[in-house]
């Protein structure tokens, strides 16, 4: 049962940093000038990607683990959400990072700040996986 909670506190910690970057660190941030929002963006990302990516991932095994010793399908089911952020940031947001990533801050305007603003809405879809990943774990581990 240790694996299920530790899946379930894992995929809460992603979610909640997930959820924080949309509903706090991406409206301020596009209340800054194009540069200055550009050049906040990068760190960011470069130290929320680590962030998420080892949280995804832990999860995923996690939440394998639990499936393996407690045969409940959910905990698969919570794991395959968790992971299902890997391909979706390498397929779905990652143009748009590379294009924000080559973007050069004392060139950003209404190209860049749309690119951000368009990364924040795919970033969404990260948080839902992630909330979908933490009910599913929950279910798992409470019944």
């Amino acid at each position: 049962m240790i694996y299920g909670q530790l899946a379930l506190v894992t995929a809460a910690v992603f979610t909640g940093a997930a959820f924080y970057i949309n509903a706090v660190e991406q409206p301020a941030r596009l209340m800054l000038p194009d540069g200055a929002a550009l050049a906040q963006w990068k760190p960011a990302y470069r130290r929320g990607f680590a962030m998420q990516a080892t949280l995804a991932l832990a999860g995923a095994l996690l939440g394998t683990a639990a499936f393996a010793t407690d045969n409940d399908w959910r905990w698969l089911a919570g794991a395959v959400l968790m992971l299902a952020n890997w391909p979706f940031t390498l397929v779905g947001i990652m143009p748009t990072n590379r294009a924000l990533m080559g973007a050069r801050e004392e060139e950003a305007g209404p190209h860049t700040r749309r690119l951000i603003a368009n990364w924040g809405q795919l970033h969404m879809v990260r948080t839902g996986l992630g909330a979908l990943a933490t009910f599913v774990f929950f279910t798992a581990a409470t019944g």
